[in-house]
């Protein structure tokens, strides 16, 4: 009888030990750097890192929350395009007023309040805020390009939360 021979790391394994090593060396990127918030996509995979928020203490949670997937299951509304260079010190958060679920159309299969890479006015409708059977309108405090949006439509929402990224300017 032959005594067995290790088993070699399979090609999947290899490259699975090489993408968590990539995730890894994201959070540690995150973490000195203060980052709340982080995609990545390449092809068809896409990674989302994000911390818990600090005014959120509904799910104990100590490391970042992981979401990956692939292209074809991907929110192209909240992933940021050309802008994301600029820095979020720029950006004016515009923040939940309440506790709700945030609604980013008027109506199912609605369009879109407002989109990245979009101009809005003060005053201008971003999004709905569902709090007890309430719609609420969520408005604008600035005029500028919307460069982020920070929640998924359908999204539980907590009071102070980031809803929107806008940069203050001028309209074009």
């Amino acid at each position: 009888m032959k005594p067995k021979k290790p088993a070699k790391p399979s090609a999947n394994s290899e490259f699975a030990s090489t993408e968590i090593q990539h995730i890894e060396r994201l959070l540690n990127f995150m973490t000195e750097h203060n980052l709340e918030e982080f995609e990545y996509s390449r092809g068809d995979l896409r990674i989302r890192l994000k911390k818990p928020s600090a005014s959120a203490p509904s799910r104990p949670l100590a490391a970042p929350e992981i979401i990956i997937a692939s292209a074809a299951q991907a929110q192209p509304a909240t992933t940021p395009a050309a802008p994301e260079a600029r820095s979020t010190e720029e950006l004016h958060l515009v923040k939940s007023p309440i506790v709700g679920t945030y609604y980013g159309s008027p109506s199912p299969g609605a369009e879109a309040f407002v989109k990245i890479g979009g101009y809005v006015e003060t005053g201008q409708t971003l999004c709905i805020v569902e709090a007890m059977k309430l719609m609420n309108e969520i408005e604008s405090d600035i005029s500028g390009e919307v460069l982020r949006i920070f929640v998924e439509n359908g999204q539980p929402v907590e009071y102070g939360q980031p809803l929107f990224g806008i940069h203050p300017s001028r309209k074009k």
